[in-house]
């Protein structure tokens, strides 16, 4: 395929933009080459500046889970559009959005708003932390939770991809109230809390990940890790940014049967347009302002098209939850399909599948966290990118991403993603 105009226009955004793009995985760094620059989308397709037509598999890194321009989605914003784009002042639709979200969710009573999943995950520690009136937190090595100081001590995603996952810019004095454990070690996590006893406010986890590639959680790590929250009186956080709406209606607390004490989302409750949540029960919850001490507020958090986008998404997924076992029916059929090819031409992988995510890391053994991502061979891993890119076929430029599939994509889709890695499959060795 030919991305002239892609390249053109990368050459100038790299002018007036740092990096040439808005959010630094988008670049390319990682697999080499330069961006893909969309025209527009619809449906499983995006369609770029050089009228290449790609199956898209990251769907907006996640939110698009029905597909591109899904009709009730864009009727919605368009409708909400024409009554003006912003109030700062309080709307109906937000609290039609929360009642449907709580109604949704298992064990949350009231959900706030926000614009983003990183503030989303921002707010809810310092709400974890003004609620228990403790300062430190546990995070995973590779779960990534934003880009909030506090997150950023070996995050996954983006900041692996450039090598550098603490950040300049974080001080040592945040630094050190954020705890390091490793992703399906409950004993790490032990370690941890008994070291610093009494000073733990929240244990924040993707509870799958998806920042290190999808990353399935351990049988038991999850509920040992709850088990563990009520023994030493500390908050366990669900970052469902990505799990949320995603993996069923009541996201990973559902599928896994773990209840956590505040959970994040954004993504999907967005329906593609800016939008993050931190909910929790009503005696937590209580203490955010102006009810409680803990402050937290945004301009645009509530935004009306966000709102009337994540209703209108919500509102499909509620009334069809059939979605969610279609889009593990396809998941399912589409890592067969690739494994079937790689096994054939005897290269060393491993594929990683919860639901709607799914991951292959180039790599012999096991991926259960962050130490056995990075060892996946990331040479191969460049050329698989560029191999199935110019077969038409869209992934995450990264290995260290899931992929997110949509429902608008077709069983022929999925037949022609797995012809392209069967035409380049010999390359990969």
């Amino acid at each position: 395929m030919i991305y002239r105009r892609s390249s053109a226009l990368f050459a100038e955004a790299q002018r007036y933009i740092p990096g040439g793009v808005n959010s630094p995985v988008r670049a390319f760094k990682a697999v080499g080459g330069n961006p893909v620059f969309v025209k527009e989308a619809k449906g499983a397709y995006l369609y770029d500046e050089d009228g290449n037509r790609l199956i898209d598999y990251i769907a907006s890194w996640g939110p698009l889970i029905l597909g591109h321009a899904y009709a009730p989605v864009i009727d919605a914003v368009i409708e909400k559009a024409k009554k003006g784009t912003s109030f700062g002042m309080p709307t109906e639709i937000e609290t039609q959005l929360a009642k449907l979200a709580v109604s949704m969710v298992p064990n949350i009573d009231k959900i706030r708003f926000v614009n983003s999943g990183t503030e989303a995950c921002m707010s809810a520690v310092r709400l974890a932390r003004g609620f228990t009136g403790k300062d430190k937190i546990i995070k995973f090595a590779g779960c990534y939770h934003g880009h909030s100081d506090s997150f950023l001590i070996q995050a996954g995603s983006g900041a692996v991809t450039f090598g550098s996952p603490n950040s300049p810019g974080v001080t040592q004095g945040t630094a050190k109230d954020t705890l390091l454990a490793v992703y399906n070690n409950l004993e790490s996590v032990k370690a941890l809390a008994t070291a610093n006893k009494g000073e733990i406010a929240a244990i924040i986890i993707e509870p799958v990940a998806g920042n290190m590639g999808c990353i399935i959680p351990e049988e038991n790590f999850i509920k040992g890790l709850r088990d563990l929250c009520d023994q030493e009186d500390i908050l366990l956080i669900f970052d469902e940014v990505m799990t949320g709406f995603r993996l069923a209606k009541g996201g990973a607390q559902e599928v896994l049967g773990v209840d956590a004490d505040i959970v994040t989302f954004g993504k999907v409750i967005g329906g593609g347009l800016p939008v993050g949540a931190f909910a929790a029960r009503e005696g937590i919850m209580g203490h955010l302002a102006p009810d409680g001490p803990v402050y937290q507020a945004g301009t645009l958090s509530g935004n009306p098209l966000a709102m009337s986008a994540g209703l209108a998404m919500l509102t499909e997924l509620n009334n069809n939850p059939e979605v969610f076992r279609s889009l593990a029916d396809k998941t399912k059929y589409l890592g067969k399909g690739m494994a079937q090819v790689l096994t054939d031409n005897h290269i060393p992988f491993q594929m990683n599948r919860f639901g709607s995510m799914i991951s292959i890391h180039f790599t012999e053994e096991p991926v259960v966290d962050f130490e056995s991502s990075a060892k996946g061979n990331n040479a191969a891993f460049k050329k698989y990118f560029h191999g199935m890119l110019n077969q038409g076929i869209y992934l995450p430029p990264s290995a260290f991403e899931s992929y997110f599939l949509n429902d608008a994509l077709s069983y022929k889709d999925l037949d022609e993603t797995i012809a392209a890695l069967a035409n380049i499959a010999k390359d990969l060795h």
